[in-house]
């Protein structure tokens, strides 16, 4: 459990903070609209309704006190701006910023920022890969290499376990857990059975994920040309 603050509650900030009081995380907010505060304030340790490019509103929340600072400002970039610098001015340990462009990405780290954050660029990277490709139920980019892809079990593994297949061999991807429905069970045994119903979650370069998906559009293929 750590000790959070957002400041900005606009669609990303109340997002995050949601799911960071989901993972059971102590999360205090800030933004200077009355009715955005409002709709959280059920779910938040604490919260403030104030101008945190005001020093003294800043101070008075105690950034020292947290383990992470998040500046989830998105329509006004000067305030995003002075704010991460008044953060970490005033002792913050770690601050994480919101920036919708590289040019504002150089400006924040420049102006204390830890760590820069595109959550529209990355969603919509991620929408692109899942709907570009098909047999993608999820897909997380790990870096310019290596992915983890939600894929479907093949037809023909079904029954077989992870060894009979061969899988890392034979693909050169690495399963990391086996999904079904809300369930995933992690770093599975060599002698797992496959089943239809079940999706695997992969590892691997973004090539060789490539291949073993076009295994799935080949076998379909295959099935209808009979």
């Amino acid at each position: 459990m750590k000790s959070i603050l957002i400041i900005g509650l606009g669609r990303f900030g109340q997002h995050l903070c949601q799911n960071m009081v989901k993972l059971k995380n102590e999360v205090m907010v800030s933004d200077n609209v009355e009715e955005r505060v409002e709709a959280v304030m059920p779910i938040v340790t604490n919260a403030q309704i104030g101008d945190c490019t005001n020093v003294e509103v800043l101070k008075s929340i105690g950034v020292r006190n947290f383990d992470i600072c998040f500046v989830c400002i998105g329509t006004n970039f000067q305030s995003s701006l002075e704010i991460t610098s008044l953060l970490k001015e005033n002792g913050a340990k770690y601050v994480v910023s919101k920036a919708t462009r590289d040019i504002q990405a150089k400006f924040l780290l420049r102006n204390g920022a830890d760590e820069v954050i595109y959550p529209d660029r990355d969603i919509a990277e991620k929408v692109a890969v899942r709907y570009s490709a098909n047999h993608v139920y999820d897909y997380i980019e790990i870096d310019d290499e290596y992915s983890i892809f939600e894929i479907p079990v093949a037809k023909e593994w079904v029954g077989k376990s992870i060894k009979e297949v061969n899988f890392r061999a034979k693909y050169k991807v690495s399963i990391l857990g086996i999904k079904r429905g809300e369930t995933t069970k992690l770093l599975p045994m060599a002698d797992y059975e496959f089943d239809e119903k079940e999706h695997l979650m992969v590892i691997g370069q973004v090539e060789d994920v490539e291949r073993l998906l076009k295994k799935f559009d080949n076998d379909k293929d295959k099935k209808f040309s009979k």
